[in-house]
């Protein structure tokens, strides 16, 4: 019997973190260079600390201990003994209490004081110093829980990707105007899976909804001080912990429930996730978890560990090669899967995940580990694939079967709907999935995921009304987010009451996501963009919990929605769209036709020098299924026209052919055409092939 009255024992080393047992809780922490470790039980209201418990064993680097008479729903935290050299790497500090790495909740909020700092503030040897305060009043606590869940008949979707459409949304942003959702639910996962949410994933022809953030994360003290939050989420001190502000009595049920109602409706769930850095910054940062644990092991250091990376650009860089760090990433993720059904990662500033010793290997360790993972074998895995550090940019490097984030893409459509001139060549790439960049190494089409907006950034709405942005509600003097943003005002800055320029930029907005669903590999839709929601101009929105980034569904664009479920609906129907094979003008067998043909308004198919011609502006695209593919009748015959009116020729190629789309006229009803018509400038037709039995 331990002296407090709580019956310990030596428990066992796995798992990590708090884990129920039969007659009460085990806990298993890492720390490599703590001389001991010490777990405080607090109260149900976590005010009051009612033992401080020792880890009296150790296997290796992992204590720990058994307490038996805990259940679900106890409070605790940690406190770590060792000595205090930061010029060592070293920050060892017991006055401050530290949260789990594993913890599966987090109860209470961070507040902000001086006191979470392992330093004292305005001392003369600065980040050398020691604070003795204790910071257990400001500092959140872990929550032993229980991840049971009763799942009934749940099974993933498994949506190909091939067929996957990605929605990128904010469970809060996306929710919490809503008239349809109960005021209480809004803003909430609960919210995410209402009835009136699943109608709209439904009408829009989503597959996939890919959510912000949402394992726990603080808002930074810099925005607490200009009375902001953090909105995106990008600053995660819990991995294994669901964010409770989207959460109520008990986030992790809520967001289990919401997952499986999505299921139930046939959509997937993939998570952003930030395993690249936590929110305890640099050097001048808080000691909250890791620092405090085992800072040498966590972190990558610099300066004989007196200073951190920094490849995040967020003040510090978690080391991925050291086993421990991996292992804790790799629970996670399995812990996503295995306890929440998720269906995949995005993983932020991917990039960092793979930078070994001699820069980035997508043959390194975390890739290595992740590909062998059975649990993980059948998620969808995306990168963002570069960030600040040392040979960041690494798009099209990495390893199947990761998809990436296509920065090309965005940026070359943006361009080509601008009318800069000499953009074919660059928006042909795009439009048939990148293969300069990812026709390598067995990968597929897909791999490539394409986007025109996502939360980074100008919304589709502000892509189209502004040229520079607007961020002084940031507190940065407009300094943040990026100056070159492709973007065209069609005229005017900002608002404009002139029908002509409403008309110019819905025309605009239907070009781009024509573009999108036309395009071979994965396409991302950002929220919002379909109902035509604005951020004023705001290009880095991350600090804007309020009505800037809440989504305003009295104002949705009944007609915009209209045309991409027009848009979803054409893609699913043409296998032609969706392919898993790049194409390269190769013949088909069956009808020795190429499953690419390039052409220009007259049909003809372009010379070198129309490629570089800086006016070629209207490209046809003729495709068929790929030629070392599966033998379908599937064609189509799809043109964009980022010039003037031009007299459009249909190719020989069919008898005739049936206008399906439109931009200009997103109401169309299918017409047919056998040889010519004339195209308004601005524009995209897409055209089916009419069999000689008047058929497609």
């Amino acid at each position: 019997m331990n002296l407090s009255g709580y019956a310990t024992s030596a428990g066992q080393p796995w798992p990590m973190g708090a884990t129920l047992t039969d007659d009460g809780v085990n806990f298993a922490v890492f720390s490599a260079h703590a001389t001991a470790l010490e777990l405080c039980l607090y109260s149900p209201d976590g005010r009051r600390e009612q033992a401080r418990l020792p880890f009296s064993d150790r296997a290796g680097d992992i204590w720990h201990l058994h307490v038996a008479g805990l259940a679900a729903g106890q409070l605790y935290g940690l406190r770590a003994y060792g000595l205090y050299a930061p010029d060592e790497g070293l920050r060892f500090n017991p006055h401050k209490l530290l949260i789990d790495p594993y913890a599966r909740g987090l109860a209470g909020r961070l507040r902000w004081s001086d006191a979470v700092m392992g330093y004292k503030i305005g001392a003369s040897r600065g980040d050398g110093s020691f604070d003795p305060r204790d910071s257990a009043f400001a500092v959140p606590k872990s929550v032993v829980v229980d991840p049971g869940f009763h799942w009934g008949n749940d099974r993933p979707p498994l949506v190909p990707m091939a067929d996957t459409v990605i929605y990128e949304a904010h469970v809060k942003a996306l929710t919490m105007r809503h008239p349809g959702i109960p005021q209480a639910m809004r803003g909430t996962y609960a919210g995410l899976a209402h009835p009136v949410m699943i109608e709209h994933f439904k009408r829009l022809g989503v597959t996939t909804i890919e959510l912000l953030p949402v394992q726990a994360y603080f808002d930074d003290r810099f925005l607490v001080a200009k009375g902001l939050r953090n909105h995106w989420g990008y600053q995660t001190m819990g991995f294994f912990a669901p964010e409770q502000r989207y959460g109520a009595a008990a986030p992790l049920r809520e967001m289990q429930a919401m997952v499986k109602t999505l299921h139930a409706a046939g959509f997937e769930v993939v998570l952003d996730v930030v395993y690249n850095h936590t929110g305890e910054g640099d050097a001048w940062g808080p000691t909250l978890s890791f620092r405090g644990l085992d800072n040498t092991s966590y972190y990558r250091l610099t300066q004989g560990g007196r200073y951190y990376a920094n490849d995040a650009g967020t003040g510090n860089t978690l080391d991925l090669t050291h086993p421990a760090v991996l292992r804790m990433v790799m629970d996670s993720l399995r812990y996503w899967v295995q306890e929440v059904h998720v269906d995949g990662f995005r993983f932020d500033l991917a990039s960092v995940l793979g930078r070994e010793p001699n820069g980035f290997d997508p043959q390194g360790g975390f890739f290595d580990a992740l590909r062998q993972d059975p649990v993980l074998a059948r998620v969808k895995l995306i990168a963002e694939p570069w960030d600040i550090g040392p040979g960041g940019y690494q798009l099209g490097a990495f390893p199947a079967p990761f998809s990436e984030w296509n920065d090309k893409y965005r940026d070359g459509v943006r361009r080509f709907w601008r009318n800069d001139a000499g953009l074919a060549p660059e928006f042909s790439r795009r439009l048939l999935g990148s293969a300069d960049k990812f026709d390598h190494s067995r990968r597929p089409a897909t791999s490539s995921i394409n986007f025109i907006t996502s939360h980074d950034g100008f919304t589709l709405e502000d892509l189209v009304s502004y040229t520079i942005k607007r961020n002084l509600a940031n507190g940065e003097d407009n300094r943040d987010g990026h100056d070159d943003n492709h973007a065209d005002n069609m005229g005017v800055e900002g608002p404009s009451p002139d029908p002509a320029i409403h008309a110019a930029r819905d025309l605009r907005k239907r070009n781009l996501l024509a573009t999108l669903l036309l395009s071979q590999g994965t396409p991302m839709i950002l929220s919002g963009d379909e109902l035509g929601h604005t951020q004023a101009g705001n290009n880095n929105a991350y600090a804007q919990d309020n009505d800037l980034t809440r989504i305003d569904w009295g104002m949705a664009d009944s007609g915009l929605i209209d045309f991409v479920a027009r848009l979803t609906a054409l893609r699913k129907a043409h296998p032609v769209l969706r392919q898993n094979r790049f194409l390269h003008s190769q013949k088909r067998l069956s009808d020795g036709l190429p499953d690419v043909i390039w052409r220009r308004a007259d049909a003809a198919i372009p010379s070198p020098n129309d490629w570089h011609d800086p006016a070629f502006r209207c490209i046809g695209l003729e495709l068929r299924m790929a030629a070392e593919g599966p033998d379908q009748p599937d064609a189509l015959y799809v043109v964009f026209n980022g010039g003037g009116a031009v007299a459009l020729r249909l190719p020989e190629t069919a008898p005739e052919w049936r206008l399906v789309l439109d931009s200009t006229r997103p109401d169309l009803v299918a017409e047919s055409h056998s040889a010519r018509l004339d195209m308004p400038p601005q524009s995209v037709f897409v055209f089916e092939p009419l069999l000689s039995g008047g058929t497609a």
